[in-house]
């Protein structure tokens, strides 16, 4: 597919600022581009490439200085327009081969499917699951009893959902993604032995949700683990049982909640944040990478280390500890300058 600048303006809702007939059919990063490359700016520590970069047309935010003699798609998300671009030029790829039902699929008599549903080879439905309208099951996915998938989800191979869980519209899930395996609870007897407690809640994935490869959502004990609409998380995250995450959360990959824990909408963590059980986290908090949340968010913000602080007061403290060597000589030298005064002044 080819565009003009022209045609991609109007599509994507970006003000033009160069040659309207330029043709452009392809995308690529700022360093790689060419003159038929649609790139982007979208992250300041790339901004000195726009001098050298050879792009047909750079999607750019509106308060980036523009390097005359380009051409420009001038937008509030220069990353979405870009992105806009690069499906409209690539058609969008299919994920699976394999049309309708395949005869290798297991399914019991009492599922229920909707119109136009897609399963892939080797899937086996459990009874009484109802797998709503468009939705596309790869191949050895598992769907437990009772299993209730709304309509247009797709559930890529190896995923599994066990019994009494629920999906809202639009859900997607990754390769390897669990939905209700057990929360890990035990009782220990007064002698060591543990026994196991049974798990007997579900979970629930609202609408235009996404979860990661290899991610884990565990089930209650008794009542739902919950993650709200538009939530979306990465790989290998671990979402233990009771959880109740707000909408438009991020969860970056390799972070680990524990349960009873609670989200407010549009709260972001980056990678390998661990967050403790029964705690509360308040809307549009940020958790930077690697930080450890052990007490009640209750103030909006930007927050990290571990356990966390404000940015701002973990910033000064790292400062802090980058001079920690200068700090020591000095109290040493300090020190010595001390006992020399002390040796020199007389006993009364």
């Amino acid at each position: 597919m080819k565009f003009t600048l022209t045609e991609i303006a109007n599509l994507t809702g970006a003000k033009l600022q160069g040659n309207p007939d330029h043709v452009i059919t392809a995308v690529a990063d700022l360093e790689s581009a060419t003159l038929t490359d649609a790139s982007f700016l979208a992250n300041s520590r790339y901004t000195p490439l726009l001098a050298k970069t050879n792009a047909g047309v750079i999607c750019i935010s509106k308060e980036e200085e523009l390097i005359p003699n380009k051409n420009y798609l001038i937008s509030d998300n220069p990353s979405r327009t870009f992105q806009q671009i690069a499906e409209a030029i690539h058609v969008k790829r299919k994920t699976t081969g394999f049309t309708g039902i395949h005869p290798t699929a297991v399914i019991h008599e009492t599922a229920k499917l909707g119109e136009n549903v897609n399963i892939g080879p080797y899937v086996v439905i459990d009874q009484d699951a109802k797998i709503g309208n468009n939705t596309i099951i790869g191949s050895y996915a598992y769907i437990g009893p009772e299993v209730q998938i709304g309509n247009d989800c797709l559930l890529h191979a190896h995923t599994t959902i066990r019994e009494y869980c629920a999906l809202g519209n639009r859900v997607i899930l990754q390769p390897g993604a669990v939905i209700g395996s057990c929360g890990f609870g035990y009782t220990t007897s007064e002698t060591g032995e543990h026994t196991k407690l049974e798990q007997l809640g579900n979970v629930i994935l609202e609408d235009d949700v996404e979860i990661g490869a290899n991610t884990t959502v565990d089930r209650a004990r008794f009542k739902t683990t919950r993650i709200a609409r538009g939530t979306k998380v990465d790989n290998l995250v671990q979402i233990a049982h009771n959880n109740d995450l707000g909408e438009n959360n991020i969860i970056a990959a390799q972070t680990g909640i524990a349960g009873s824990t609670k989200t407010g909408r549009n709260v972001m963590m980056g990678g390998q944040v661990g967050i403790v059980g029964h705690l509360e986290i308040t809307d549009f908090v940020m958790i930077a990478t690697r930080g450890g949340v052990s007490k009640t968010i209750k103030k909006n913000g930007r927050y990290a280390g571990s356990p966390v602080v404000t940015l701002s007061e973990h910033n000064r403290t790292q400062v802090h500890l980058r001079k920690i060597d200068a700090y020591i000589r000095r109290i040493e030298a300090l020190e010595k300058r001390l006992s020399v005064l002390e040796a020199t002044v007389p006993c009364n």
